[in-house]
């Protein structure tokens, strides 16, 4: 597949460092395309003597990685045999173990599938002004299933958890980073020198001692894996329920109201959604 029709694209800046830029605009939704590449990437990285740091980022303004676009649900990859590991949880598993430290720089929406892809790297640095993160999967009929439902609580406690996935709502970078949602806010103006700092600092650094530092702290904070292989099937025997199914009409009559915006808004349309039917 060409770099032109892909979602992604990626730029290996030196032998050490690669960079991966989300474009999918207007909304940066992600397809099966989106996912397809980024298994090609990691497969690949998986393998490189020399990589030891991976940025991602955005092109598209206001949004970093949105949520799935489940109008195209039918083209994301799905397993041939049925026991094995969904693509997407393999993805987001491969991310979190990588012998390699996976950095995010934040700008703009950060929501459903986006939110759990950021979950599943190492550091994650957030536009103080432009990020905004939300898991709106339950206010939708539906239930997460990239690891949001395993990461979060590790993350900001259960109670909060609880409040950001059952409300499916938004929250500002101050509020992720507080509850330890994001590694660090920073002026949207500080945001790229500071992350290119740490990149570079950890790029300097020897790279088994790096991978063996991640590893151990790994064994301390992953979910089973198990676990996010049951919430990818939950998630996807959800879009099959009458919870969903009674809610999409609703929705996407809101959508057609109010636009775009409801992009920019998702968890406040998703309560109006509700509170019309």
């Amino acid at each position: 597949m060409s770099e032109q029709q892909s979602t992604i694209h990626y730029e290996r800046t030196s032998p050490q460092i690669a960079k991966i830029t989300f474009a999918n605009p207007p909304v940066n939704l992600i397809t099966g395309e989106t996912v397809l590449r980024l298994i090609e990437i990691v497969t690949e990285l998986a393998t490189d003597p020399d990589i030891q740091v991976v940025l991602f980022d955005s092109a598209t303004p206001d949004f970093f990685y949105n949520h799935f676009d489940l109008a195209a649900a039918a083209d994301f990859p799905a397993p041939e045999d049925p026991d094995a590991v969904p693509a997407w949880t393999n993805l987001v598993l491969e991310l979190s173990k990588a012998p390699y430290i996976t950095i995010a720089a934040i700008r703009g929406r950060t929501r459903g599938g986006g939110n759990e892809l950021a979950l599943a790297l190492d550091l994650r640095y957030a536009s103080r002004e432009k990020a905004i993160f939300g898991q709106p999967e339950v206010g939708s009929g539906l239930l997460p299933g990239g690891g949001g439902s395993e990461r979060l609580p590790r993350a900001i406690g259960r109670d909060r958890a609880l409040e950001a996935i059952l409300t499916s709502d938004d929250y500002d970078a101050d509020t992720a980073e507080r509850w330890g949602w994001v590694t660090r806010a920073l002026p949207d103006s500080e945001l790229d020198a500071f992350v290119d700092t740490i990149v570079g600092r950890l790029a300097s650094f020897d790279r088994t001692s790096l991978a063996s530092a991640k590893a151990q702290i790994n064994r301390a904070s992953l979910p089973p894996d198990a676990d996010l292989v049951a919430a990818y099937g939950e998630f996807t025997h959800s879009l099959t329920l009458p919870g969903f199914l009674t809610r999409a009409a609703g929705t996407q009559a809101v959508v057609e109201q109010a636009g775009i915006d409801f992009e920019y808004r998702l968890g406040h349309y998703i309560g109006i959604a509700n509170q019309q039917r």
